[in-house]
């Protein structure tokens, strides 16, 4: 067996942390984290921006190393080339505010609330969430134009395989609190996504559902992408976790930014 000790601070981090209105993002990512998308374009401005520094065309659209790599290689195997446009992935909270604030400003109260997460408060500031549109201008920087056919149909089909979600989806507005954005999608990771696309889970439901599969019970199996996978559920303890597992099984544990732990092991 093999001994895994979690301190309190990593329920805080992770590719399942859960941010929105009700959990803050409490870790910021750092430079080292993120790195720009490798990606070919025709469009010298990849969206119509809230200000002069974004409509720049040495603008560059960054994400978590992983999640960057994963992306390039679902738009790769997709054979997008200048048919996507990443129109925003990292932000800083400096960003998201000036985003907000903009926002207001143009918009409104209600269209920003429906739209523009307030900062702290985004899944653009943990490096994990690309909102994508089909090449064609004008693009709009807040609401971005990808529609469900064609090769933005493709993209959306193959998602899922590669650990990205729809994160905003129509009808689960109660749950995540954002108006539907089919541009948004968001890395979770293998099986996570497989998981939420086959039972139309939102990121919230989806993490309700884990606690249903306790490390001290049941653990939830399943087989995804011609591999098997074991999950369960870890609350965290008041400052460290401990924890065995098979010492023959490699896994990964992500925080869920709320209270506890979600582990993922390949059987």
């Amino acid at each position: 067996m093999k001994a895994v000790t979690l301190h309190r601070d990593q329920v805080y981090s992770g590719s399942l942390v859960l941010v929105n209105a009700r959990h803050p993002l409490r870790q910021t990512i750092t430079p080292e984290q993120i790195r720009p998308l490798e990606y070919k374009t025709t469009s010298k401005h990849p969206a119509v921006y809230l200000d002069t520094q974004r409509e720049s065309e040495h603008f560059q659209v960054c994400l978590e190393r992983k999640t960057a790599l994963v992306l390039e290689t679902l738009l790769a195997s997709i054979g997008s080339g200048s048919s996507l446009v990443p129109v925003s992935g990292f932000r800083t909270r400096e960003e998201q505010e000036e985003i907000y604030a903009s926002s207001l400003k143009e918009h409104g109260k209600d269209f920003t609330e429906s739209y523009v997460a307030s900062p702290g408060h985004s899944e653009h500031e943990t490096g994990l969430a690309i909102d994508l549109a089909l090449n064609q201008e004008p693009i709009d920087f807040l609401r971005p134009y990808l529609p469900r056919d064609g090769i933005c149909g493709r993209f959306r089909s193959k998602a899922a395989s590669y650990g990205f979600v729809e994160r905003y989806q129509e009808g689960k507005e109660v749950f995540t609190g954002i108006a539907p954005e089919p541009w948004h999608f968001r890395y979770v990771g293998l099986p996570h996504a497989s998981i939420m696309n086959t039972h139309g889970f939102c990121l919230e439901e989806y993490l309700d559902y884990l606690r249903e599969f306790p490390y001290e019970g049941r653990h939830l199996q399943v087989h995804v992408e011609n591999k098997s996978f074991e999950l369960f559920y870890k609350k965290a303890e008041e400052e460290e976790t401990r924890l065995t597992l098979p010492g023959y099984l490699p896994f990964q544990v992500s925080g869920d930014n709320r209270e506890g732990f979600i582990f993922t092991l390949w059987r």
